[in-house]
């Protein structure tokens, strides 16, 4: 049976996972929300200014009064500031799953730091909230990402065709995701 604990704390080796703060809306700002090319891989709408920043941070921190939100700033513990961020942002409390998002900042990407909060939330969701499964997606194009769900153990489960439409173009949606038996038994990982 699932169970909602909410956003908590989680250290790896090189980050610390989080609960935003509206210190962060620096960082944000300039690692990767203002970033078009970021935000366009990861479907979100750039930012402009420091203040829709502050107004994303009212909406995440304001959902952390919730015990089914899950959102995590990506901490570099060397930098001490938010690279990223990582989320289960589709949670099914029904059917026992979750569905991961994440995206890092340009300058922080190809370094591994992806995989090590994505490793860092499945371990939270299987252990932790006690899903039966977790899932990822990923557009066609973006090869790194698809690098990071391999490498995180995932299976393959299909594509969706012709999900988004970029840049004059159709693009599609992959679909990957973990059960819990594969998880315990050391799946791909």
């Amino acid at each position: 049976m699932l169970k909602h604990i909410g956003t908590q704390t989680i250290e790896t080796e090189r980050l610390i996972l989080r609960r935003f703060e509206y210190d962060d809306c620096d960082a944000v700002f300039r690692n990767w929300a203002s970033d078009e090319k970021v935000q366009t891989m990861y479907s979100e709408p750039t930012y402009h200014t420091k203040y829709e920043v502050k107004g994303l941070l009212d909406k995440y921190i304001g959902s952390y009064e919730h015990e089914d939100y899950y959102r995590w700033a990506v901490i570099d513990k060397e930098k001490r500031e938010c690279i990223g961020q990582i989320a289960y942002f589709l949670v099914d409390s029904r059917n026992h799953f979750a569905e991961i998002e994440y995206c890092i900042g340009a300058k922080f990407q190809c370094r591994g730091y992806a995989t090590e909060a994505t490793k860092a939330v499945i371990d939270f969701g299987f252990k932790k909230m006690n899903l039966h499964k977790v899932q990822i997606c990923t557009k066609t194009i973006n090869a790194p990402s698809k690098r990071v769900i391999e490498k995180c153990g995932f299976t393959y489960e299909g594509t969706l065709r012709d999900y988004f439409f970029m840049d004059g173009k159709y693009v599609g949606r992959l679909y990957f995701s973990i059960l819990r038996n594969e998880y315990e038994n050391g799946g791909n990982v």
